[in-house]
Formats: structure tokens, sequence, C-alpha cells
């Protein structure tokens, strides 16, 4: 997926014969339709592999996604480009799967470090799949797009192969559309003490991190940056996060607890939005995408928390509850901050705040990390009597 990250961009704008405000605008339209189909699939991909087993539902994603990045290499327009964006927000939608596959094979102790693990393999990809978009991208814009189909498909005959099944049937659970639906799965977060209110966390640094969606436009426009620059900037952030969340992340966890892991690591986002959002030259902006590396180590203990309130058969249920919840972010945050980016350099361009969508980011970290403080701690009787009660009597 990271391969066409560098050139994306690029395509809207030669396709839609566009500059970088009405650029922005399109790319979050895209990311707004991909996290509807997201919001649409999560649900069903993950109670499917409740059901069936994670292994199915990764196979379908993987060659779906050759498939979808085939048709977006030969569209011939923004609405071919639309109805790739549209085939892809429905495969990526088993990330819920992924995540349930983590937590099978995790114990109670080791979970936070798989899941920090399971996200540096993630920026692994991140790592080297911009730089190779940059590269084939600086010759044909359309070129990513069938390297990422070859890797796809090569995927998808990796997990047919050679991946095994992480659900034994024993523990699998019967599938229910009462479950596999937007209203159905977050309604698991109601039903356990002191899960809405974690999920409320993962809900706020996802939409904050939504500000990247408008990174590219906003280095073009402060900087000059260009394809090259942003694939570099890809592969820092990319290897950074293997480092943090590889190792460093699990660490975190076993010294501050994974209550502490979160605070430490929102506190350090909220620091870096700040520095991203004023930051006057372009060493400025990297210092603040040095300490966003840092602040990785938040999501991996944040998922462990999640995961260790649900039992073995709604590990997917959870999974893709949260990936509803990212869904919305998509939805909302792509439109929002794209708006206020293309208004800062617009209308509004009296205030000299380009970088006035990274600082709502920011706002919206501070209510995450309110929140971190009132719900980010271990499932127990008196963390839940003390913390969680009036969720409880609500319910």
């Amino acid at each position: 997926m990271g391969v066409i990250i560098p050139v994306f961009p690029t395509l809207v704008k030669q396709l839609g014969h566009v500059g970088d405000a009405h650029g922005a605008q399109i790319m979050g339209v895209f990311g707004a339709t991909w996290a509807v189909m997201s919001l649409i699939f999560a649900p069903i991909f993950g109670n499917l592999s409740d059901r069936f087993g994670r292994r199915p539902i990764l196979l379908i994603s993987m060659f779906g996604l050759a498939f979808d990045y085939v048709i977006m290499a030969l569209a011939p327009s923004i609405a071919w480009l639309f109805i790739g964006r549209v085939i892809s927000g429905i495969t990526a939608s088993s990330g819920s799967a992924a995540g349930a596959y983590v937590a099978d094979i995790s114990t109670e102790e080791d979970r936070a470090r798989n899941f920090g693990r399971f996200q540096a393999a993630a920026n692994a990809g991140i790592l080297l799949g911009p730089a190779l978009g940059g590269f084939v991208g600086a010759w044909n814009p359309r070129a990513p797009f069938w390297v990422a189909a070859a890797l796809a498909f090569a995927n998808g005959l990796y997990g047919l192969f050679i991946v095994p099944e992480s659900l034994s049937h024993e523990r699998r659970a019967p599938f229910r559309w009462s479950r596999a639906n937007p209203i159905g799965a977050v309604g698991l977060l109601i039903s356990k003490a002191g899960l809405l209110g974690m999920a409320a966390i993962y809900f706020l640094a996802q939409l904050s991190n939504q500000t990247f969606s408008v990174f590219q436009f906003y280095t073009h426009f402060r900087y000059g940056w260009g394809p090259f620059q942003v694939g570099l900037l890809l592969m820092v952030l990319g290897g950074g996060g293997i480092l943090i969340q590889g190792s460093v992340a699990g660490a975190a966890s076993r010294r501050l607890g994974e209550r502490g892991a979160v605070l430490l690591g929102t506190s350090l986002a909220l620091v870096a939005f700040v520095v991203a959002g004023f930051a006057p030259t372009q060493l400025w902006f990297w210092v603040s995408m040095m300490i966003f590396i840092l602040a990785g180590i938040t999501f991996p203990s944040l998922a462990s928390l999640l995961s260790k309130r649900v039992g073995v058969d709604q590990q997917g249920q959870l999974q893709g509850a949260l990936a509803i919840l990212f869904g919305l972010t998509g939805l909302v945050g792509p439109l929002v901050f794209s708006n206020i980016f293309a208004w800062s350099i617009g209308a509004g361009g009296w205030l000299h705040l380009p970088g006035l969508s990274m600082l709502v980011g920011g706002l919206v970290t501070v209510v995450g990390l309110g929140m971190a403080f009132l719900y980010a701690r271990p499932m127990g009787p008196e963390a839940d009597n003390a913390i969680i009660a009036p969720e409880i009597s609500a319910d």
C-alpha cells in the first residue's frame, strides 16, 4: 500500500487538471469514500473471521487489493480512480482479521509487544514502499500501481501456501448479522466496562492522525517538496516506527505500564502537532516528525488494553468495531483537514497559518489526552469501579 503514496496526489492532480488546494479536496473525498467502505465491511470481515478463521479473510484482502491496483493503474479518469478507492476500502477492511490474528497468538504478558511488532511490520512496508514508489514514480506515475498489484498478488500467494490459521474450530463463534454491522459491532464497546472509554482514546488518536492526509500538499506549499522528499520522509517515519514499535514500545510497556506508555505517547503526539503546525523551516518540521516517531509507543499498549477486555471469540468483533472507529476518522478527518488546509492557504491566508490543520490535530489530541487520564487503565475490579462506574450504570 505504501508504494502508491508518493505518486497518488500527483496522479490526482494530473487527471483532474487541478492544483494543490483543489487536489487536497479531491484526496479528502477519496479518503472519505475509502472510509465509508471500511465502515461497512470491517464488522462483516471481523465477524466472518470469528466464524471461519482469520486466514480466508486475509487471502480475500490480498488478492482483492491486487485486482484493485490494476484498475487504478489503468484508470483513464478521476472517476476510475474513485472506483479503485471503493474497491480498496472494501478489501482493506480485513485489518480487523489481522488484528484478531495477533490477539489469537499472544499471551497476556506479550500482547503489547506483539501488537508493537505487528505495527512495526506495517512500518517496514511504509519504509520500503514509498522509496520504491518514489523511484519508480519518477519514471511514470502509474508504474507504482503495477508494482503494488504484483506485491499484493505475491502476498496473497504467501498467505495461501505458508501462513497457518490462528483460530481453532472450537474457539470460533457463529456469524450473526446483528453483530456484523456498524451499530451491532459498536454495541460491543458498551457491553464491557471501560471499553468504550478506551475506544474513545483510540478514536481521537486516529482522528488527529488524519492530519497526515494533507501533509503532502502542506509540505509542497510550504517547503516546495516533491515525491522524492515525501518518499524520504515516509522512509524515515517507517524506519523510526520499526525501531519504536518493534522494540521500544514493548520496553516502555514493561517499564511504565501500558497506561503510562499511552499517556507518554499521547503527550508526545501533542507536542509534535504544535511544532509541526508552527514549523517555520524544514528543520523544525523534521524535528516534529522525530517527536511523532517517539509517540508511536501509544498504540501497542492501547491495543493490548483493549484486547484484554474481551474474550477469545470476540477478538474479531472488537477489531471490527475499532476498524469502524478508524473508518469514521477516515470519513471525517480527510474532509475536515483538507478543507481547513485549503481555507488556511486561500481565504484564510491572512492568518499566515498554513499549518492550521496540524494545530487542529493538536486540539483533538488534547481531548484524547484527557480521556487517556480517565480511561487508559488495566482491567480490574478496583479500576472498573473507580473509573467506569458511569458506563456500568448506563448499561
